[in-house]
């Protein structure tokens, strides 16, 4: 009698590997497009605005400072706060350019 009820069972068949896999593909696809994708352009955006600060821009830094750019040096700034107040500032801490003017020619002879 068992014999009868266990070749008359069905036989449970494996699944699909592509369809077990579906859902994790397609969460890994939508993290791509909501928040890799924008964070990975949101950064390029901000190295190329970092990249084209020059003197006499108005800068806004990550503690709320605004001031104008005196001098720029390889990763540091050095900026008026007014006043007479003159800080240095670590380029990556900028983040916003207000005012931008245009480029001051640094490399003439006088």
């Amino acid at each position: 009698m068992l014999n009868l009820i266990m070749q008359t069972a069905p036989v449970a068949q494996q699944p699909n590997l592509l369809i077990s896999l579906a859902p994790f593909l397609l969460i890994g696809l939508i993290f791509y497009f909501l928040l890799i994708r924008p964070q990975n352009k949101r950064m390029k955006e901000h190295r190329a605005m970092l990249g084209a600060v020059t003197r006499g821009d108005t800068v806004v830094t990550n503690g709320g400072l605004i001031g104008k750019v005196v001098k720029v040096a390889d990763n540091e700034l050095t900026v008026d706060l007014g006043g007479g107040t003159k800080v240095k500032v670590v380029q990556t801490m900028i983040s916003d350019v207000r005012g931008k003017t245009k480029p001051a020619n640094d490399t003439a002879k006088k």
